[in-house]
């Protein structure tokens, strides 16, 4: 084992020697709007930090700006037996620092996703299916299951691999300080600064071929204003999360390209679970504490969302950036319910399902969103707030930036929030499992289930879904769920699908994505 401090010196011989090296092509500047929190690639399952870390380290399979899976680290895979899937590694690849990457750097891996102390947000649920790590040869590792999982390709696209060797012993405080960032991947780490920038040079050894990019500075930028004229201004080369307000502008801009996709992401809003009695940030008209979480009563969740005005979101507030929908994934999807529709907008059914549910004046209550993480968000919770201050639900809108959001949305400090999530998979099982199974940890379900809903019979249907090989009945079997879900329990009230826009300057070309990642690796320079 290499002691820490030699692997401290060893890193930072790396990164001087990285600084130095000449670069033989132009570099490019991206301005992101989410802002990433760590650079430990198990830290938190959310958008901004995988987009940051893809740069470092890579995964066995990857998925295309389209979500279809594409070899990567792993070169084949294929089931053996009904429980054990085989995946052939490719040879020759390098991490870094010039070791070899071998199956145990994956065993390594696996056996770290769920034990990332202080996560608020775990990668765990994309590896709950696997009960044993064999390694069959260097290049040869197989995964063994309790049952069918069909799945498990298509889960492992989201794990980063890490090596057993920078990793051993190192928390994310290593990853975040440099000294455990070492990965396979096209970029090496030159320096980061958690909130502000990551500078990352080219890996002229990657095992693809050496990018476009010679330097990458990955800047964080959080207002939308300040963003594009960065743009414009010509301090960044690329942007994502393009402001609604100034799409129309930039389309007539001949100095700038816009790149849209229809993407995964729901934004969505769901009530805490986890009290019964005395909710957080709920009161009487008088502001007195309730006695009952309100949000226990399907009636009170239905009357909260058909309260809604979803096309006026879409079209107001995110100017044509979103589509309204009833459900977390786009038409075409697998798992999508075309019998499930948008929510009416009908606050006279809204006040009638209240007083039904005892609450004939309404009550007072918090909603809580972050203000720097999707676009418009506390624009949307605003509109959203006045929505239901309309059928006698008085509410106020706390907006935080999304480090602190996110933090206190894992010890669930809030009774109504947003949520963003984007179904990274392509397909229904992944919320199913991550947002709404039932939170267990060691059993590695409900990974991102904050609000703590739980429902037996949905977990007993998602994992009869994810045992089921013919493609047909697992559908039929997710689209079944997605209809507990959104309308028999009506557990989160669905607002809208983002449609993913980034802009360049003119040189510059994006790739769209529908997982909303932002990577030098999509960009390339233009013809």
């Amino acid at each position: 084992m290499i002691r820490p401090t030699l692997r401290r010196a060893a890193f930072a011989a790396a990164v001087t020697l990285v600084a130095a090296a000449p670069a033989a092509a132009q570099p490019l500047t991206i301005g992101i709007g989410g802002s990433p929190t760590s650079l430990d690639p198990h830290f938190y399952n959310a958008s901004p930090n995988i987009s940051l870390t893809q740069h470092l380290f890579d995964r066995l399979v990857e998925q295309d700006a389209q979500a279809r899976l594409r070899p990567m680290l792993a070169e084949s895979w294929r089931a053996v037996e009904p429980t054990v899937w085989e995946f052939k590694l490719r040879p020759g690849v390098k991490w870094h620092d010039g070791r070899d990457f071998t199956a145990d750097d994956v065993a390594f891996t696996i056996g770290r996703v769920p034990t990332v102390r202080n996560s608020p947000g775990t990668f765990a649920g994309l590896i709950r299916a696997i009960t044993r790590v064999e390694v069959v040869d260097p290049t040869t590792v197989r995964f063994h299951t309790a049952s069918p999982h069909p799945l498990l390709p298509t889960e492992l696209a989201s794990i980063q691999i890490i090596s057993r060797h920078a990793g051993t012993d190192a928390e994310t405080e290593q990853y975040n300080s440099g000294q455990a960032a070492i990965g396979t991947g096209p970029y090496r780490l030159v320096s980061y600064r958690s909130g502000d920038r990551t500078e990352f040079v080219r890996n002229d050894g990657y095992w693809a071929g050496p990018q476009p990019w010679a330097r990458v500075s990955y800047r964080f930028i959080a207002n939308d204003t300040s963003r594009t004229a960065a743009l414009l201004a010509g301090d960044v080369d690329l942007i994502d999360q393009v402001p609604s307000s100034d799409i129309a502008r930039l389309r007539r801009e001949p100095r700038v390209s816009l790149f849209d996709i229809q993407g995964l992401r729901l934004i969505y809003l769901i009530p805490d679970y986890s009290r019964t009695e005395n909710p957080l940030w709920v009161t009487d008209n008088n502001g007195q504490p309730l006695a009952r979480n309100p949000f226990h009563d399907v009636r009170v969740r239905r009357a909260m969302s058909i309260a809604i005005d979803r096309a006026g979101l879409a079209e107001r507030v995110m100017e044509g950036t979103a589509r309204p929908t009833g459900q977390w994934l786009p038409e075409g999807a697998f798992g999508f319910n075309s019998d499930v529709p948008v929510p009416p907008h009908d606050p006279e059914g809204a006040r009638r399902l209240l007083a039904e549910a005892g609450f004939p004046q309404g009550f007072r209550m918090t909603l809580s969103c972050p203000n720097d993480r999707y676009p418009n968000d506390a624009r949307t919770c605003q509109a959203v707030a006045q929505m239901w201050a309309r059928i006698g639900v008085r509410t106020e809108v706390q907006a935080l930036p999304w480090s602190t959001f996110s933090a206190r949305t894992s010890r669930q400090e809030f009774n109504m929030r947003m949520g963003g999530w984007g179904s990274v998979t392509g397909e229904a099982s992944y919320m199913l499992v991550n947002i709404f199974g039932t939170y267990d940890r060691e059993r590695r379900r409900g990974a991102s289930n904050s609000s703590r809903w739980s429902s037996a019979a949905l977990d007993s249907l998602t994992e009869r879904a994810a045992a089921t090989l013919d493609d047909t009945q697992r559908e039929a079997m997710l689209r079944e769920a997605v209809r507990m879900v959104t309308v028999d329990d009506q557990a989160m009230m669905p607002l809208f699908q983002l449609v993913n826009f980034w802009a360049a300057r003119r040189g510059v070309a994006y790739e769209a994505r529908m997982d909303e990642r932002t990577t030098a690796m999509s960009a390339k320079p233009a013809n």
